[in-house]
């Protein structure tokens, strides 16, 4: 901790966890933090431990006295560091439930912008804390379902990350729930959304992790290139808000300004706009209801500009349809279809699978558990949506090895 703050000054500000404090969205809210140290004090973080380095610096800039890693390799390195950087007294919690330690912790409010499935413990351990939430990590909702709103303590505990139910979020203000009609999740359409089927048969880990409006983590930004990703925000925007699949649009938005949209039962649409930048959700969600000044910069009206609108193509870009159909069948099907899709990703990425076969690896895998997942009913704890993960994992990762061979 840091000596010269008093107590008094302290309990004044916002205390505040980041989970995946290392990655993209985790360093730029340490950005905003830094930037806004009378508002926020942060009490623990929490990585994945591939850069100790930089965890080590951020424990140093922010003096933190918690920081959470899956791996004893991660916790030794981290520790090396710190060490050199003759820091002492940080306690470090290793283990696979050290992030939903440091997310109990007691903080005013947890950033959660883990990767993956493995987001939902720290996700329910915040809620039922008390904690705020502040989500980046979809997986949690799509994955988590019922079992991560049943672990709130108190309405409306959740403040979303993404940019796009960000938007949505505040547009949402504007009118009460039964007055919503519509959302419309806006898309970019990533690097292919021009190209032909054919052509994007030829598609390689490299290109496919150029995105040419957003910087993001590999699996996020794979997901973005074949519009995974909007099949998965339609999942947690149905759950976060309340509004059947059917009420729910995506339109293709290359620009990236419009970020998404409400239409009310009068035909008004709400729709909140900026240049793409994560730090403005990303800040929100961490002071919410209060914005903070000069987060980042503004439409510049004074310029000529041209936004643009387009319809999804359902025959290129297959995984929306695909993630709205296992919405609509049951929780298990998300569950499966999720823990399929990151198999598949890590596959391609690692170049043992062609770049359309990710979708059909996930089609498959949904095929062959159909009956499974119908049957089975709800999960009732965690360990039991894990389970199910594993069997959608196995069958993904049997489907690979015929890919391979």
């Amino acid at each position: 901790m840091n000596d010269l703050d008093s107590s008094d000054e302290r309990s004044t500000r916002r205390s505040v966890v980041i989970l995946g404090s290392t990655g993209s969205i985790g360093t730029q809210a340490l950005e905003v933090i830094a930037g806004h140290q009378d508002r926020f004090v942060v009490v623990a973080l929490a990585a994945n431990g591939s850069n100790p380095r930089l965890l080590a610096q951020q424990i140093a800039q922010f003096h933190v006295p918690i920081v959470a890693v899956r791996e004893s390799s991660s916790a030794q390195a981290l520790q090396a560091h710190l060490e050199r950087m003759q820091i002492k007294g940080t306690q470090i919690l290793v283990g696979e439930r050290a992030a939903a330690q440091a997310a109990a912790c007691g903080a005013d409010v947890v950033l959660n912008a883990i990767n993956g499935s493995v987001g939902l413990q720290p996700s329910i351990a915040a809620l039922a804390s008390g904690a705020q939430l502040a989500l980046a990590n979809k997986e949690s909702v799509v994955a988590g379902g019922h079992l991560l709103f049943d672990a709130q303590v108190r309405p409306k505990q959740i403040n979303p990350v993404d940019s796009e139910h960000s938007a949505i979020w505040q547009s949402l203000r504007s009118g009460a729930h039964h007055e919503v009609a519509s959302l419309i999740l806006t898309a970019s359409g990533g690097p292919f959304r021009t190209w032909s089927t054919e052509r994007m048969r030829t598609i390689t880990p490299e290109q496919a992790l150029c995105h040419p409006t957003w910087h993001m983590g590999p699996v996020v930004t794979v997901n973005s290139s074949n519009m995974m990703n909007k099949g998965l925000e339609i999942i947690e925007a149905s759950r976060l808000f309340g509004i059947p699949p059917q009420h729910i649009q995506v339109t293709v938005h290359p620009q990236s300004i419009v970020h998404s949209l409400v239409e009310f039962c009068d035909g008004a649409t709400i729709a909140q706009m900026s240049p793409p930048d994560m730090k403005l959700p990303i800040a929100l969600g961490l002071s919410a209801p209060d914005r903070l000044p000069q987060i980042s910069s503004a439409c510049d009206w004074s310029q000529a500009s041209q936004w643009t609108f387009d319809v999804v193509n359902d025959e290129a870009f297959p995984a929306v349809s695909v993630a709205r159909e296992a919405l609509e069948t049951s929780e298990n099907h998300t569950i499966a279809m999720n823990a399929a899709n990151e198999q598949a990703v890590q596959a391609f990425l690692q170049h043992r699978l062609p770049y359309l076969a990710i979708i059909d690896v996930v089609r498959v895998t949904l095929d062959q558990m159909d009956t499974q997942l119908k049957e089975q009913g709800w999960c009732q704890e965690v360990e039991q949506i894990f389970e199910l993960e594993r069997d959608a994992r196995r069958i993904a990762d049997s489907l690979l090895v015929r890919a391979e061979s």
